[in-house]
């Protein structure tokens, strides 16, 4: 798109130097007799003549940039401000302790650059640790075939997946792949140990979770980082989406079938929308509260030395040191909605306080005024969130009075008392006595309060920040030693918005103006929804999904993938929040009387049969590994694969020759024999063919993509005729019905 803001003409381009040579150059011409030297009269003159001259041109050729900046607020597109890094602290207690402590927000958190916490939380006096359910991989699978089982008839039971239990989020591990829940789990669930100091202080740890000292429940506060990409630079628009979820404590009851009894819990989130998780979506805390009684938290049994179904079925994860289980007070199981293709978390945590680079200002004086017009007041920080920000003048008799920040002193009356915030380079600028009060010579001007933050040089890598001035509910230091972790990196900091950087986001924020009328605006506005991570739009204007009905005027249809990196049965498939999130970005911009619709993509199943022959050279499981692979790169729906590089089109019939020709062009292949086609229709069934030598196709609707299942490939002059018995359906997650089992791999 050619640059819809070209670079601003210069006035003068002319600086002191030049003015200075052109002044000298001209001496000869009207006073010859003269020789400017260096520290002569004259010659100071003429630079001091060019110096006022260049600051002159200096502010004249201010005045395009002021243009712009006066465009880009008549454009309701001002320059943005700096906004500050947010992260997650986890704090506890360096002592043994069996009493809880309320932390305060605005405690300072120090580093390179300065934290602090942004919530009161209350600091229980236990550990906690994340556990999951893993499934096992298939070559566990095949090699606990036998042990599988064998605990299958220990237990009695009818069907079982095994599982190994993993440590999740340890901090002594650095891993930059988030934990999946929905793929990478058996049942959907983490789950929380808390963890007493020692198998002596579980009794009172207990007591006070439950608030027996304080006559009333507590909450504990637990902090979350989606791994899904977090909301773009200042993109303040709430997003639906949200993920459905609930917590429960054990309480060491069993049920009248031997099963674990947990106690829901109530949750609550911050009021502050920068702080809450706001449905899994968005790092943050949220608190659940805890039974008012010591009797309703506990264990039911959980020893591996004693009780032989530690770990079976809905009871917590099997743990294997008996030092842990000893101090473990309860489990926290924290179970999410079903039928979701992924749920990345990059961390679960008790114990955390949300954080962020800012300053809290209070009471501070800045300046005294001297009395003229259009006075500029320096503030010592810079990045101030205009919404904070209380300034108070002194008046005569009065003390300290509130003034009140406008956008454009012009907009004032002379008697207002009125001033502009100028946050990137930290100024406050009052009235002229035309516009806006003139404050009184040596009044003395105060911030009252103020937050002040922000810029990339709060994105700190994780654990840069290991340590925090706690202070109490009084204000006071907290006289007990904390231990704290930065245990996510800071991330969400940005500089304030340059010129150059405004001008070159509002060219398409011109050509759509935040508005889908043509297919281009739904597509480029689809993937700009913050928050989630698309991989690929298609619209599909006139098309009622419901009824698969093509041509229905007023209609769009707005077709989403997300992101998958392997091109591995299942295809990837938009989900809820997805859906949810793309179609609420899109509905506020759509026009009146447009129908919308945001759909996941409709897959047909197939399968391959490939015959080859192999050239000299070559070895042969490499070869068929790579036709294999091909294919499936063919066929995927995603960029950069398909076969024009932008995944499989819509509609696209799946034709034997073209896959053979696909096969061809993989190195070793000396001549493919025979491709066959297969769909399932209960099982698999070859595409029909009349004569042999006759192609084979299948053709899709214009709302279809193919799903390869699997591919088959042989060495002969026969492709394989019978795929019964292989490549079933991709886990789904849903309906299904068995019991986890947990499996201790053998270890070296």
């Amino acid at each position: 798109m050619p640059n819809l803001f070209p670079a601003p003409p210069a006035i003068d381009d002319r600086r002191f130097e030049d003015l200075v040579a052109e002044l000298l150059a001209r001496v000869p011409a009207h006073t010859p007799e003269w020789n400017p030297q260096q520290g002569d009269p004259g010659r100071t003159l003429i630079e001091l003549f060019a110096w006022l001259s260049d600051t002159i041109l200096y502010r004249a050729n201010l005045i395009p940039e002021k243009q712009r900046l006066a465009f880009l607020d008549l454009l309701g597109k001002p320059l943005q401000a700096a906004k500050p890094a947010r992260g997650l602290m986890r704090m506890n207690f360096v002592n043994p302790v069996t009493d809880s402590q309320i932390i305060s927000a605005q405690s300072l958190v120090p580093g390179p650059v300065n934290f602090e916490t942004t919530e009161t939380i209350k600091l229980m006096p236990v550990t906690g640790e994340c556990y999951y359910k893993r499934e096992l991989d298939d070559d566990e699978k095949t090699a606990l075939v036998d042990v599988l089982d064998e605990l299958k008839d220990f237990h009695e039971l009818d069907d079982i997946t095994g599982y190994v239990t993993e440590r999740a989020f340890d901090p002594d591990v650095v891993s930059n792949t988030p934990l999946d829940v929905a793929t990478q789990t058996v049942d959907n669930c983490l789950w929380l140990a808390l963890l007493a100091p020692a198998p002596a202080n579980v009794a009172a740890v207990k007591a006070t979770l439950a608030g027996e000292a304080v006559g009333s429940a507590q909450q504990l506060a637990i902090g979350f980082d989606p791994g899904y990409q977090q909301a773009e630079t200042l993109d303040d628009i709430q997003l639906g989406g949200e993920i459905g979820f609930t917590v429960s404590i054990s309480s060491g009851e069993l049920d009248e079938d031997d099963n674990p009894v947990y106690i829901p819990l109530d949750i609550t989130e911050p009021t502050e929308s920068e702080n809450n998780i706001q449905g899994l979506t968005q790092r943050g805390v949220f608190y659940v509260t805890l039974p008012a009684n010591a009797a309703y938290i506990g264990l039911a049994g959980g020893d591996v030395r004693s009780d032989h179904n530690a770990g079976v079925g809905a009871r917590p994860p099997r743990l294997d040191d008996p030092e842990k289980i000893a101090r473990t007070v309860c489990w926290l199981k924290i179970e999410f909605e079903s039928g979701l293709s992924r749920l990345p978390v990059d961390y679960l945590g008790v114990n955390c306080a949300p954080v962020a680079q800012r300053t809290t200002i209070k009471n501070q004086l800045v300046g005294q005024s001297n009395g003229a017009a259009d006075q500029i007041i320096q503030l010592p920080w810079k990045h101030i969130n205009s919404d904070t920000l209380r300034v108070e003048v002194e008046e005569s008799g009065r003390g300290f009075v509130p003034w009140y920040r406008v956008d454009d002193i012009a907009e004032t009356g002379r008697d207002d008392n009125a001033y502009v915030l100028n946050s990137a380079l930290g100024t406050l600028q009052f009235g002229n006595g035309i516009f806006g009060r003139i404050v009184e010579t040596g009044r003395r001007i105060r911030v009252a309060s103020a937050v002040a933050g922000g810029g990339v040089s709060g994105n700190l890598p994780r654990a840069t920040l290991k340590a925090i001035n706690a202070k109490g509910p009084d204000g006071s230091a907290v006289a007990q030693p904390l231990s704290a972790t930065q245990v996510i990196a800071t991330s969400g900091g940005f500089d304030a918005e340059t010129l150059a950087e405004a001008e070159r986001r509002i060219p398409a924020w011109l050509k759509h103006r935040n508005r889908s009328v043509v297919s281009n605006d739904y597509q480029e506005l689809a993937k700009e929804v913050p928050g989630v991570s698309v991989g690929r739009v298609e619209i599909l204007p006139k098309f009622l999904p419901q009824q698969r009905r093509e041509n229905v005027p007023g209609v769009v249809s707005v077709m989403v993938l997300p992101e998958k990196d392997l091109r591995n049965a299942p295809t990837p498939r938009a989900d809820k929040p997805l859906i949810e999130k793309v179609y609420r970005y899109l509905e506020a911009r759509k026009p009146v009387a447009t129908e919308l619709y945001v759909i996941g993509c409709e897959y047909v199943p197939i399968a391959l049969s490939v015959a080859v022959s192999l050239r000299q050279g070559f070895a042969r499981d490499q070869v068929l590994y790579d036709v294999k692979v091909a294919l499936k790169d063919y066929l995927w729906s995603l960029a950069p694969f398909g076969p024009f590089g932008e995944g499989w089109p819509l509609g696209r019939p799946v034709r034997d020759r073209e896959m053979e020709v696909v096969a061809a062009r993989v190195a070793g292949v000396k001549e493919v024999a025979g491709v066959n086609v297969f769909v399932r229709n209960g099982s698999w069934k070859k595409l029909p063919r009349t004569r042999p030598i006759d192609p084979q196709q299948l053709d899709l609707e214009t709302w279809q993509l193919p799903e390869l299942l699997g591919v088959v490939v042989s060495v002969g002059d026969t492709p394989e005729e019978n795929l019964s018995g292989l490549f079933g359906s991709p886990k789904s997650g849903e309906g299904e019905s068995f019991t986890a089992v947990p499996v201790i791999p053998e270890v070296c």
